[in-house]
């Protein structure tokens, strides 16, 4: 159901940001946060709680790049050491990095294509749909449905 207001929202919040490329990565992250949710409670409206999201997610990025503006270089060059992972964490990512791989394995061709081309190659929606010879709300629907489906499937695999 959720899909059904992607390019809607990508419209909205294109018109705000001045650039569709942010507005459509704003919306993945969007549709991700939304699919992640813990809480087990249905959403009573979800187009509501989705613009609600990608917007929290913008004013998010504004705030941080507000402040990435007035930090020095010294307090960003010691906060390097906080991305450097421990060999424990190196293979909890490993191990997710595997499970992802074989969840989009698991998915058509075409569905793991549009996905991988977007969030690894980085193209836009248009450049996907021409590279593959498909429509562009094709490639729109494709990459909602390979994040529906890695996040179920990463969720399963968590548990096991």
């Amino acid at each position: 159901m959720l899909e059904n207001y992607y390019r809607e929202l990508v419209c909205f919040l294109n018109a705000r940001l001045g650039n569709r490329q942010v507005a459509e990565d704003v919306v993945h992250d969007a549709y991700l946060r939304v699919l992640e949710r813990s809480s087990d409670t249905p959403i009573e409206q979800p187009r509501a709680f989705l613009y609600r999201t990608a917007l929290n997610l913008v004013i998010d990025d504004h705030r941080r790049n507000a402040l990435r503006q007035v930090e020095s270089l010294d307090v960003l060059d010691s906060e390097e050491r906080y991305f450097i992972p421990s060999p424990h964490n190196s293979l909890d990512h490993g191990q997710r990095l595997d499970m992802l791989q074989r969840a989009l394995a698991e998915l058509p061709r075409l569905c793991r294509e549009s996905f991988l081309l977007r969030k690894i190659e980085g193209l836009s929606h248009p450049q996907i749909a021409e590279h593959l010879g498909i429509s562009k709300a094709l490639v729109e629907k494709h990459i909602v449905n390979a994040m529906k489906h890695c996040r179920v499937r990463m969720r399963q695999w968590d548990v096991a």
